[in-house]
């Protein structure tokens, strides 16, 4: 019994440098954020870098590779060096996602461009013409898993993103009360990902940035 079609086995190859690439550029923002706002723990850890060694996490990998929805290693963030750490865990926290959606936008544009010359250099030859729909295939998965990752990050529950900022609006008591449970509601997570619960609701957040990524290329 086959369990991947050839399209799929390729779809699943050219997601792997993406998933690198998102992971990477997410950490290594996350990282030059906090030393630009005063904590230099995550350089001297060595993660103001794009080398995806240093940030990489095999299950939140694996999760992304499969299912576009995952996560990468923590940047280790000290609060205790920001002036403000509330605001500035808050902006440290969105940088990553940030970073994701600039990377999502670049894609839909190249991808804009990229059907904009096909009338000026039509595909002639069978590779070519399989150059030119391999790079659509992975300028679409670099654009859609880069939005999705950062759609994902940005649920407001620990320990994503989100969380970083919405919970900075609690009082520090009840702050603390729910990232106590941070690793209980991970295994949570992990779980919907896996039964794919959370794939609809999250997908139609994608589809609709997605959108109006393309409108405003289109403009």
């Amino acid at each position: 019994m086959q369990l991947f079609s050839k399209e799929a086995f390729i779809e699943l190859l050219l997601r792997i440098p993406i998933v690198l690439i998102a992971l990477s550029v997410h950490e290594a923002a996350h990282a030059y954020a906090s030393y630009r706002l005063g904590d230099p723990t995550a350089r001297n850890f060595g993660r103001i870098t794009l080398n995806p060694a240093k940030h990489f996490d095999p299950i939140g990998a694996l999760c992304l590779l499969l299912f576009r929805f995952g996560w990468a290693k923590p940047v280790p963030v000290n609060t205790r060096h920001f002036k403000n750490p509330r605001r500035d865990m808050a902006l440290t926290a969105l940088a990553g996602p940030m970073s994701n959606v600039l990377l999502g936008f670049l894609g839909i544009l190249l991808l804009k461009l990229l059907t904009l010359l096909l009338p000026l250099m039509p595909p002639t030859t069978i590779f070519s013409f399989n150059l030119y729909t391999q790079t659509v295939g992975f300028l679409y998965e670099f654009h859609w898993i880069n939005l999705s990752f950062a759609v994902f990050n940005m649920l407001p529950i620990p320990p994503f993103d989100g969380s970083r900022v919405f919970l900075t609006f609690l009082p520090a008591k009840q702050y603390f009360a729910v990232m106590k449970y941070e690793r209980y509601i991970m295994f949570a997570l992990f779980f919907l990902i896996w039964a794919g619960y959370l794939t609809i609701p999250l997908s139609f957040i994608v589809n609709k940035i997605s959108g109006l990524m393309l409108w405003i290329v289109n403009l």
